[in-house]
Parts: C-alpha cells; sequence; structure tokens
C-alpha cells in the first residue's frame, strides 16, 4: 500500500500554509515529533482525530475510500 497517512497530514499542512511550529503547539508537541508524524505510515486513532479537528479534514474518510479501492482491487 501507498498510502502513508504522514505524508497526506504534512501536504495539508502546507497547503494551508501553517508552519511546524504552529502544529506543534496545536498538538501540545514538540517539532520534532511533527516530523516523526510525517514520516509515519501508520498512526494512533486518537492522535489521528486530533489531527483531523485541528486541521479541518475528515482523514479517516479519506482512509476508508482508500480501503474500499483495496478491497475492490481498484
Amino acid at each position: 500500500m501507498d498510502y502513508c497517512i504522514g505524508h497526506i497530514i504534512e501536504e495539508e499542512l502546507r497547503q494551508q500554509e501553517r508552519s511546524i511550529s504552529w502544529f506543534a503547539r496545536q498538538l501540545n508537541c514538540n517539532r520534532q515529533n511533527v516530523y516523526n508524524i510525517f514520516a509515519r505510515c501508520n498512526i494512533d486513532v486518537e492522535l489521528l482525530q486530533k489531527i483531523s479537528i485541528v486541521l479541518h479534514r475528515n482523514f479517516f474518510t479519506e482512509i476508508s475510500l482508500e480501503t474500499d479501492s483495496l478491497i475492490k482491487g481498484v
């Protein structure tokens, strides 16, 4: 599977023209933790929910659509 949630999160942050520092503050973590999130292809559900709220984007829907595509073999 080529879908890497960390890369999608990073892309969204950049599209919103938000800084790494801003994102780290919103998540109550440091910048290094944000870079670690970007490198992840798997992420904890609680953290993904918080990220979805902070960025106003439902990443769960996207994961679900990707899963549907894999199930259907598309």
